[in-house]
C-alpha cells in the first residue's frame, strides 16, 4: 500500500491495531468455549477482556527476540493480564489465529468493495438512462460499425458490474470460514465445539476440514474475483480513453479550474484518471497468480503462502477500493459531447447503413454474394473518394433495378438501429434491478 492510492477507511482494516484486536477477539472467544468445556477455569475470558491491552510497539519489540508474531502477541498480553494469561491459546496453533484473522480482514475489505460497487452501479444507471437516446457510432476493431447510443454503452458496463457485485458476494461467502482445529487440523487438543463457538461469535462458518490451515483455494477464488473486477474497471477506463482522443472527443474527463495537463504544452487535457486506474488494475490482476500458487502447500501446512498474503491481502483490496472510487468519480463528472457523436456518426457519408441495404437486396431476390459485392463496391468508392454513399447506391443500375430511390431512402433511417433499445434496457433492469 502507498498513501497516494489508499483510502483511510480500508487501510485501517490492515493496520496492526485492527489485526491484533481480531487476534484478541479470537483468543477470547476460544477461551469462552474452553471454559464451557472445562478446559480452563471459568472467568478467564472476562479477565482477559478486562485487562488485556494491545500495544503494537511492544509486540514488535518482543517479536525481534522470539522471531514469532503470535508468541510475541501472547507474551505482550501476558505482561498486562498476569499469570492467568497462561490459559490462553490452549491446544491452539498459530494458524488458528492467523488464518481466521486473515479471512476476517478479507471479509471486512470485501464489504467496502461491495459498497464501492453499489456507488458505481448507482451512477452508471443514472447515466445510462440519461443518455439512452443519445446516438453515437458503434465500433468494432476500432472502426465505425453501426449506430448505437451512448446510454447503451454505459448499460453494458452496468450489467457487467452487477455481475461483479454478485461475484464479490460469492467471494465473501467463500472466505467466511474460521478454523480452530489445532496442529494438523485434528482437534487432538481441542473440542470441535470450540471452533463452532468461535465461528458463531464471528458470524462465520466453521471450516469443515482444515489441514492446520484454511484451504487456500478459498483465497484463490477471492483474489481471482478481485482480478475480474479490476479488468472490468480497466475496460470502462479504456473506453473513456479512446473516446477522449482528440480526433474522437465524444467524452472527456472533467478538467477542473486550475488543473494542468502538461508541464510542456499548456493546451493539453489528458485522461489521466482513466490512465491511472488502468495501471492500477494491472496490479490487482497481478496478485491473482500468487494467490493461485498459494493453493499448493507441503502436506498439512508450510508458510510459503504467508509472505505472499501479507502483501497481496492489503495491496489488492486497498487498490481495488481506490480504483472503484476513482472510476465512480470519473463517470459522475464525465463530460459528454452529443454533437461530436453526431459528427462522427456522419463522418463517412452514410456507410453505417450498408447492412440495411445488403439485407434489403436479398429480400428483393438477389443472392447474398451478389448483393454483398454490389454494396461493398459502392462502399469502397465512398471510402476512397469521400463521396456520398446514398448517391453512389442510387446511381448504381443493378441496385436501382431492385430498389427505388424512395425505398433506398427508408434504409438510411437511424431509427431502424434503435428500435429495440428499450427492449434491451428492460431486459437488463429486469434481470439486474
Amino acid at each position: 500500500m502507498i498513501q497516494r492510492y489508499t483510502r483511510e477507511h480500508i487501510a485501517k482494516i490492515w493496520s496492526a491495531e485492527n489485526k491484533y484486536k481480531i487476534w484478541l477477539d479470537i483468543e477470547i472467544y476460544a477461551a469462552e468455549a474452553m471454559e464451557k468445556y472445562k478446559i480452563i477455569p471459568r472467568g478467564i475470558a472476562t479477565i482477559i477482556r478486562k485487562k488485556a491491552i494491545i500495544n503494537p510497539k511492544r509486540i514488535d519489540e518482543i517479536e525481534k527476540k522470539v522471531k514469532h508474531d503470535v508468541i510475541a502477541f501472547l507474551s505482550s498480553i501476558t505482561e498486562k493480564v498476569g499469570p492467568k494469561a497462561k490459559f490462553l491459546h490452549q491446544g491452539m496453533t498459530s494458524s488458528d489465529v492467523l488464518d481466521t484473522c486473515f479471512n476476517i480482514q478479507l471479509y471486512q475489505s470485501g464489504k467496502i468493495i461491495l459498497e464501492d460497487l453499489d456507488e458505481l452501479l448507482k451512477i452508471l444507471k443514472i447515466k445510462a438512462i440519461k443518455y439512452k437516446k443519445t446516438v453515437c457510432v458503434g465500433r468494432s476493431h476500432g472502426i465505425h460499425a453501426e449506430p448505437i447510443t451512448f446510454g447503451l454503452k454505459l448499460l453494458t458496463f452496468y450489467a457487467e458490474f452487477k455481475r461483479n457485485k454478485k461475484r464479490m458476494q460469492q467471494a465473501l461467502n467463500e472466505i467466511s470460514t474460521c478454523a480452530i482445529s489445532g496442529a494438523v487440523g485434528t482437534f487432538a487438543h481441542l473440542n470441535p465445539g470450540i471452533e463452532k463457538h468461535v465461528a458463531k461469535r464471528l458470524k462465520f462458518k466453521a471450516e469443515p476440514i482444515s489441514t492446520q490451515i484454511i484451504p487456500r483455494d478459498r483465497h484463490a477464488y477471492y483474489f481471482s474475483i478481485l482480478g475480474v473486477i479490476a479488468s472490468s474497471v480497466e475496460r470502462l477506463a479504456t473506453e473513456i480513453r479512446h473516446l477522449q482522443r482528440t480526433e474522437v472527443l465524444e467524452v472527456e474527463e472533467f478538467f477542473s479550474s486550475g488543473q494542468k495537463g502538461s508541464s510542456a504544452m499548456p493546451h493539453k487535457r489528458n485522461p489521466v484518471l482513466s490512465e491511472n486506474i488502468t495501471g492500477l488494475a494491472r496490479l490487482v490482476r497481478s496478485y491473482v497468480t500468487p494467490a493461485l500458487e498459494n493453493v499448493v502447500l507441503w502436506h498439512e501446512r508450510d508458510i510459503s503462502h504467508s509472505s505472499v498474503e501479507r502483501n497481496i491481502g492489503p495491496d489488492a483490496t486497498v487498490t481495488l477500493d481506490f480504483i472503484l472510487s476513482r472510476l465512480t468519480g470519473i463517470i459522475k463528472n464525465l463530460v459528454v459531447y452529443p454533437k461530436n457523436m453526431q459528427k462522427n456518426l456522419d463522418k463517412f457519408n452514410g456507410l453505417i447503413f450498408s447492412q440495411n441495404v445488403l439485407l434489403q437486396l436479398t429480400q428483393k431476390g438477389m443472392t447474398r454474394e451478389v448483393a454483398y459485392k454490389l454494396v461493398q463496391k459502392n462502399a469502397m468508392k465512398t471510402w476512397n473518394l469521400n463521396e456520398n454513399f446514398f448517391d453512389n447506391l442510387n446511381n448504381d443500375k443493378q441496385i436501382k433495378s431492385k430498389l427505388s430511390t424512395e425505398e433506398l431512402k427508408k434504409l438510411f433511417n437511424i431509427n431502424s438501429h434503435l428500435r429495440y433499445i428499450s427492449t434491451i434496457y428492460g431486459r437488463v433492469f429486469k434481470a439486474n434491478g
